[in-house]
This record gives structure tokens, sequence and C-alpha cells, in this order.
């Protein structure tokens, strides 16, 4: 259950929706709540004069955090308060966001550890267009940052992990100074799960693999020593949000491709793939040369069992299906399983063409010189896959640059 106060003149008077929706998550600060409001309220209006709202988020407080909020939406224009019955970070800008009219979405925590002179450079590329979303860093080259060892460690490390596990390239995931696009934050929200302190961390990896762009902005910070959040239980709960996003991004169940042609974005790079001609060929003949081995060991150990037709026929079957696979993934780029059992069909199709290329070159053999051996064959046979390589790089980038795996 969600309530919200607005003053007169504010959101509820008013026809013109602000560009800028601020919005300060708070839960049981009542002590700092004002001084929050009204050094941010005189940024605003002194120093940024931009169209603004700035909405507290109260996160089920059990202090008076609700009452001075209130008090501050009466007295002060461009100020509400928007209650919640659950805490969460993520679920207060969930609620405020999902329903927000105006143009760029902010978010910034209470104790104003990030200077504010950083909101203008941090909101400037979303109201132009440039961006989708922007983040301050503290991580980045120019930001100046005063905290403990024991917290720097912490955001290192944690920043460290998303870059090894989920490949970002995104510098600074936590810093509690962020904005967003309104249109974009529409098309991400649905498939953010999270609802605490792993909400952001997971709309930033989503919005990176739809392709979309990411301004960081430098900023000077200074950490808040009266910070309550329980380390212990944010990493664990973070390893968790990790770990889930990891499985729905290797599985390809997330519908980011909807988000990106819904936003016109182009396709996102995948990291570590080749998008031109000689890159791929590099990766397919790395592949083909796996495939070739792991052929030539299947080809000795069947043909004492089967002879050397059924033997050619199961050792390429096999290696071919792994080699569709690998170089569906990473020669290609095409990740996840939508398109994945068409991809092997067509590419089993290729298959059956090389097959014929190397049965055909069998045959031959065996008119030509019926008394060959088991090596004069498998000499045949690689001659015969080097030209059914060639035929099979060509089929196989056709069926991905149409999956849009290669541009």
């Amino acid at each position: 259950m969600t309530t919200e106060t607005a003053p007169e003149g504010g959101r509820a008077a008013t026809t013109a929706a602000p560009l800028l929706d601020i919005v300060i998550p708070v839960y049981n600060e009542a002590h700092t709540i004002a001084y929050c409001v009204q050094t941010l309220r005189h940024h605003l209006t002194e120093t940024l004069r931009i169209s603004a709202r700035i909405t507290i988020a109260d996160n089920a407080s059990t202090d008076e955090t609700h009452a001075v909020a209130a008090s501050l939406a009466g007295a002060l224009p461009g100020v509400r308060v928007v209650h919640l019955d659950a805490k969460g970070r993520g679920r207060a800008l969930r609620r405020v966001w999902a329903d927000s009219d105006a143009a760029v979405l902010v978010y910034m925590d209470v104790d104003l550890s990030t200077d504010l002179n950083a909101l203008y450079p941090l909101v400037a590329p979303l109201l132009s267009g440039h961006s989708d979303l922007a983040i301050g860093t503290r991580l980045g080259r120019g930001a100046r940052v005063v905290r403990g060892p024991k917290r720097e460690f912490i955001s290192r490390g944690y920043n460290l992990l998303l870059h090894t596990a989920l490949r970002v390239r995104f510098s600074d995931a936590q810093c509690g100074f962020k904005a967003i696009r309104t249109d974009v934050a529409r098309q991400l929200l649905p498939l953010v799960e999270d609802g605490e302190w792993f909400f952001d961390t997971e709309l930033l990896v989503l919005a990176e693999r739809a392709g979309l762009r990411i301004h960081e902005v430098p900023v000077d910070w200074t950490d808040d020593p009266d910070s309550r959040v329980d380390i212990a239980d944010t990493v664990a709960k973070d390893l968790r949000g990790v770990a889930r996003v990891a499985r729905a991004l290797a599985t390809g169940r997330l519908p980011l491709d909807d988000v990106r042609r819904a936003l016109g974005r182009d396709e996102p790079p995948i990291s570590g793939v080749p998008h031109g001609m000689v890159g791929q060929l590099v990766r397919f003949g790395a592949i083909g040369v796996a495939s070739t081995v792991a052929y030539v060991l299947l080809y000795l150990a069947l043909h004492p069992v089967f002879g050397a037709q059924p033997a050619n026929f199961i050792a390429l079957l096999l290696t071919a299906v792994g080699n569709i696979a690998a170089n569906r993934a990473f020669t290609f780029g095409v990740r996840g399983r939508t398109g994945a059992a068409r991809h092997h069909l067509q590419g089993l199709v290729v298959f059956l063409l090389t097959w014929s290329l190397t049965a055909g070159s069998l045959t031959v053999l065996a008119r030509v010189a019926p008394d060959a051996g088991r090596g004069a064959q498998l000499a045949v046979l690689v001659v015969a896959n080097l030209v059914a390589t060639v035929t099979r790089f060509v089929g196989l980038r056709a069926i991905f640059r149409h999956a849009g795996g290669s541009r």
C-alpha cells in the first residue's frame, strides 16, 4: 500500500510536468531529511534552475520520518512524499519512477554524500537525448572520495566481481547518485526483479546488455559515518542477485532485444566476439581445428567397430553439433535459447552437405584404390573436410547473420 502527499502548487495542482523527478528513499531519517530536502531545493532553485520535483519515498519508517516529510511537502512547493508499507530502496524507486510524469528520473541518497555540483552533469546528457542512463562514479578518473579502507575494499571488490562475472563495462554500480530517462525506465523496470539494494545494479546490467548508453560522472563523495547499512546481509543478497542475473542472461530468458527495438537502439557488441570477416574467420578456424581433432579421434575409435562410412557419419555428426554451438556463441555472437533449435537444424542441413562431400570422397577412393588402408582414407577425409570447412563457414555465417549475431 502507498500514500502520497503533495503541496498546493505542487504536482497535484499543476498541469506542467517537471523535467526532473528527484527521488530520495528514506527509512527512519527524521533527523536528517529536512536538511537534505532544504539543501537540495536551494540548489535546484538557485543554481540548477531546471524544473524539478523532489519526491521523498518513505520506506515504511517507524520513527517520525513520514510526519517530517509530510510537513516539508506541505510547506515547500515542488516537494511531495510517497509512503510505502514495505522496506526496500528498489521498491521505492520502482514505485515512484513507474508513476512519474517527469522526463528524467533521478535517485540520490538522503545523506548527500555526493556533491550536488555533479547533478547537472548527471542529467544533462539525458535531457539532451545523448544518453539513456547516467551514474555517479567514485571509481572513475577525476573522482574524489573520502571513505574508510573497509568500504573502499568492498566497493572495489564488488565492482570487480561484476566485471568478471557479468562482463559489465560501467565502473561503479552502487553509488547513490543515478538518473534514467523515463521512456527507458518504462521498458526496463518490468524486467528488474530485485526490490532492495541490488535493484540499481540489476537495472544497469540489463540496460547495458540491451545496448543502452550509460553516461558516467566522476563525483566528489564523502562517506556517511552514520550509515546503517547491514554490509554482510547486503553482500550476501548482492551475490545471490549476481548469480540470478547471470543465469537469466545465459539462458536468454530476458527479452532485451524487445527493449532495444522498442527504444530504437543498435544491437550491443558482445565482449570478446568479433564482428568483422577476419575476426570471425580466426574464431571459426580455431574452433574448426578443435573439431577436426575431435573428429579424427572419434573416427579412429569408431572405424574398427562400424567401418569407414558409418564411422565418418557418426564422428562428423557429433563434432558438427559441438561445432555449431561453439560458432553460434563465440564466432557469431548469438547467445541464449532464442532460435537455438532452428539454428541447429539449419546447421545440420549444412552438415549434411559437408557430409555428402566427405562421403563422396570415400566412395571415389574406394573405386580408384579399393585396397586403400585406413591411413589413406583418413588423408582423403581431411582434404575433403578442408573443402567442407569453407562451405560450412559460408553457410553458418549466412544463418547467424540472419539471426542478428554478426554484422
